[in-house]
């Protein structure tokens, strides 16, 4: 759907551990653009309704992140995570969940996420603005294959959870590999 679709130029306000800083909170604002994450190499973006919720949490980002060196091995460069959270949630988040292998972007006012067509009003559980679930594999800041959970609406009564997995984009990944080699 979105193949060839060139991301959208945004600036990202993140927060970066900085050893300088001393105290309990050693992190400094550094403002990320799109082109910081994505120009020059090949990644897997997944994008979901909130850090912290369930589907999120127990499946699509752990999958994603213990899968790193199968997708490595289909030559993925990095994978991100990103959602309408601020940067202290996304951090803290990744904490939680003891990243090592996946990068997390806040995407904090939905900038992105809107200008992607994937900003939804999740109202109805009391979460405001969200991206729906999706996840691509973008080369150079280019989509190059789109993963879309069915149902794209506000207000969607259920988390659809499959096309946008961490084992139908490396599915994906392989079969295109097979391809090209052939």
């Amino acid at each position: 759907m979105k193949a060839g679709v060139k991301l959208p130029d945004v600036t990202f306000h993140t927060r970066v551990r900085d050893e300088t800083i001393e105290g309990p909170n050693p992190f400094r604002w550094e403002d990320k653009t799109t082109a910081d994450y994505f120009s020059d190499k090949r990644v897997v973006l997944f994008s979901l309704p909130g850090a912290f919720t369930p589907t999120c949490s127990t499946y699509q980002l752990p999958g994603f992140e213990n899968g790193f060196a199968d997708f490595a091995a289909q030559g993925i460069d990095a994978i991100y995570c990103m959602s309408v959270n601020d940067s202290f949630v996304m951090n803290k988040w990744a904490e939680a969940q003891k990243l090592e292998n996946v990068g997390v972007i806040p995407d904090g006012s939905g900038e992105f996420t809107r200008k992607m067509g994937m900003l939804v009003s999740k109202d109805n559980l009391g979460f405001g603005n969200r991206s729906w679930r999706y996840a691509a594999v973008v080369n150079n800041g280019v989509v190059e294959a789109w993963f879309e959970e069915p149902g794209l609406t506000d207000n969607h009564g259920e988390d659809p959870y499959g096309v946008s997995s961490p084992e139908t984009v490396l599915n994906f990944l392989t079969d295109a590999s097979k391809e090209s080699a052939a």
